[in-house]
């Protein structure tokens, strides 16, 4: 029988049990849940950010990544006294305000952190996000295509800072005023997305199924909506190597770099370096775009 072991930390006078701290979740890496706790306490200035007062849901790993799976979006019982709730379409989800709460998730090994795109209590979209969904598990264009999307917008009069998702896609984040609708910035998603497809047909598709996308990367303005997530900024991803969705420089965007390059072991590194190049792109103008849309 293997024994459990247990302790508790306290963390802003919030007492956090932790069970099993050398269980390893990513065994190709070798991190165990102790040092899986340290890294979302050098996460949390950055990753909090990107999921306070949003409707979280968690995807769990009880026994690491090589085991089975679960998302969570209602709330577990019973809860810590810390832990503040949202109700949502029938679903009371988990307020991720702080670091005791992001550490007792972390226990829970959960591994993976996708936040709705608006706040609890709003219809309103917190930023402009577009997903590039590649078809293929390994795509070597994903940059380029990035590259194209971000030279559209640019053209357009919107800076944008693009992010791996730690998987295989990347996201291209735009930061926008309070008060623009999600229906807005779909009209805009669209508009970008027919151009880069007839600009570039053998990269881009606006095909929604998989199965009838063949090689191409799907432009995914549709996700962006009410009652949605995607994957946060700095969330780790359950993947064998670790990997973090990480903003990069467009420069970096055009040396080709790897989603694989950016990791649990080295992200704290690069921000200490970097810091939240998101937080760095004001609110753009994408007002003065939808003023000139029939």
């Amino acid at each position: 029988m293997t024994q459990t072991i247990k302790g508790s930390i306290t963390i802003e006078g919030q007492e956090i049990t932790i069970t099993n701290p050398e269980k390893l979740l990513w065994p190709e890496r070798g991190i165990t849940k102790r040092m899986y706790l340290q890294k979302l306490a050098a996460l949390s200035p950055y990753l909090l950010c990107y999921c306070r007062d949003r409707l979280l849901t968690v995807i769990r790993y009880p026994h690491g990544v090589p085991g089975m799976s679960f998302y969570q979006k209602n709330a577990p019982e019973p809860l810590p006294d810390f832990v503040r709730t949202a109700t949502h379409d029938g679903i009371t989800y988990i307020l991720l305000q702080g670091l005791p709460e992001l550490l007792w998730l972390g226990n829970l090994a959960a591994l993976e952190f996708h936040p709705s795109l608006h706040y609890a209590g709003s219809e309103l979209p917190c930023e402009w996000m577009i997903d590039l969904d590649p078809s293929m598990e390994v795509e070597p264009r994903i940059m380029e295509a990035a590259a194209v999307v971000g030279e559209v917008l640019k053209s357009l009069g919107l800076a944008s800072v693009p992010k791996t998702s730690g998987a295989t896609g990347v996201q291209i984040i735009v930061p926008v005023r309070p008060g623009i609708t999600f229906d807005s910035l779909r009209r805009i998603g669209h508009l970008v997305g027919r151009y880069v497809t007839e600009k570039r047909p053998d990269l881009f598709t606006l095909e929604r199924l998989k199965k009838n996308r063949g090689d191409k990367i799907y432009f995914d303005y549709l996700q962006h909506y009410g009652g949605k997530t995607l994957a946060a900024p700095y969330t780790p991803r359950a993947r064998p190597l670790a990997t973090v969705s990480t903003p990069l420089l467009w420069e970096e965007v055009e040396r080709n770099v790897s989603p694989a390059d950016f990791h649990l072991l080295n992200i704290e590194q690069r921000l200490g370096r970097m810091g939240d190049l998101i937080a760095n792109v004001p609110p753009q103008p994408v007002e003065a775009i939808l003023s000139r849309l029939p």
